[in-house]
């Protein structure tokens, strides 16, 4: 018998001999105060209940819970036990699988199965209940049912089966796919909707290109028909204004100047954009800023034209402009008539001048071109 059951037993005897000494006191009270006319007053009682009908005796009241005679439960513990087993999907036994006890209006009981996957709670009323069983690894079943007034409730064995594997698959793109992606993109962007606009972005933070997607960029950009038309508009006003005499008049001096002029195209795009910055690992793009003062923006439009950024993100000389434009001026003088060609000083003056229409181009990029480009791609801008 545990300790409070003692003291629940000990303070009820007290009880009752406090109740039988005042029980006591109080009849030597009635005696010595007036017993004859107590005792007159019940003949007279006894006398009246005679000629009435006697009253039934009142029913026994039972338990609303089991329906049980409520006197049925006096010195029973109302409180009930709950207990069980633990298997998995083939019958083994599981050890260490968390049971929640849920009883309205109590708090919850917790027990954790033993070696032998069994469980033993004590439930806090008679009545229902629910059982919760949880494990790592497995689904959360739950078992409901009622126990009644003192019962040991035996629960049928629970089974827990393994729980559904959900793998979130996060697929992702490699930089050469986004360049890719953006490559795309660069190739929709016309000047009034007609002039190619290929080589700027407007991802400030646009992943490299590899040497592939630097001649595909080249190869688009020198054969796109626009660019083609303007090559030949050139060489007619070249022919209407007799430049480069030794290419002669008529439809043979059209062609030549014709040729000439695509071919400065095709060598300064090739070299300067696809060659050379596979060789040095640079970037041929105008990276759009559109942010800051406008004194910040012109100067780095500036100074863009003889800086760029290079494939591993870090700014530097751009090595493949300048060479490129030295470069691309040398060979012109393979394709151009004796008497036009260019002296070493002519070569070095044409190439510093491409560094100078280089950085006036971009500057019109960062302040004019995109207001001109419909749709232009919107990047979210790289956090600094």
């Amino acid at each position: 018998m545990t300790n409070s059951r003692k003291t629940a037993i000990a303070r009820r005897s007290l009880g009752s001999n406090v109740g039988k000494r005042l029980y006591r006191l109080g009849t030597l009270f009635w005696l010595s105060s007036g017993l004859l006319p107590f005792l007159e007053f019940s003949a007279r009682a006894q006398f009246r209940q005679a000629a009435t009908v006697q009253a039934p005796e009142p029913s026994t009241p039972k338990s609303s819970e089991t329906g049980i005679a409520a006197d049925q439960h006096l010195g029973q513990d109302p409180a009930g036990a709950i207990s069980g087993t633990i298997v998995d999907e083939t019958g083994a036994l599981i050890a260490g699988a968390h049971i929640k006890l849920s009883q309205e209006g109590y708090p919850d009981q917790d027990a954790i199965s033993n070696t032998d996957g069994q469980f033993s709670l004590r439930s806090s009323i008679p009545g229902p209940f629910q059982l919760t069983i949880m494990f790592e690894g497995f689904a959360t079943q739950t078992y409901s049912g009622a126990v009644l007034w003192g019962e040991n409730y035996a629960v049928p064995p629970i089974t827990l089966t393994v729980a559904a594997t959900v793998t979130n698959v996060r697929v992702s793109m490699s930089l050469e796919q986004i360049a890719e992606a953006e490559i795309k993109d660069q190739e929709k962007q016309r000047i009034l909707g007609a002039l190619p606009n290929f080589y700027v972005t407007y991802d400030p933070a646009a992943p490299p290109l590899t040497s592939k997607q630097k001649f595909k960029l080249a190869w688009k950009a020198t054969t796109d028909p626009v660019n083609i038309l303007v090559a030949a508009g050139t060489a007619g006003m070249e022919q209407a204004a007799n430049s480069f005499p030794g290419h002669g008049q008529g439809a043979q001096g059209y062609a030549k100047r014709f040729g000439a002029v695509y071919a400065d195209s095709l060598t300064g795009t090739f070299i300067g954009s696809a060659i050379l910055p596979s060789v040095f690992k640079q970037d041929p793009r105008y990276f759009y800023k559109g942010t800051g003062t406008v004194r910040f923006r012109i100067l780095f439009a500036l100074a863009s034209s003889v800086i760029c950024k290079g494939d591993n993100g870090r700014w530097q000389a751009n090595y493949s402009a300048i060479v490129g434009g030295f470069t691309a001026a040398g060979l012109s003088n393979l394709y151009y008539p004796a008497s036009d060609r260019s002296t070493s000083a002519l070569t070095v003056e044409n190439a510093l001048i491409g560094i100078g229409s280089s950085a006036a181009a971009n500057v019109l990029q960062e302040f004019l071109f995109r207001k001109l480009t419909p749709h232009a791609p919107n990047y979210a801008r790289a956090n600094p």
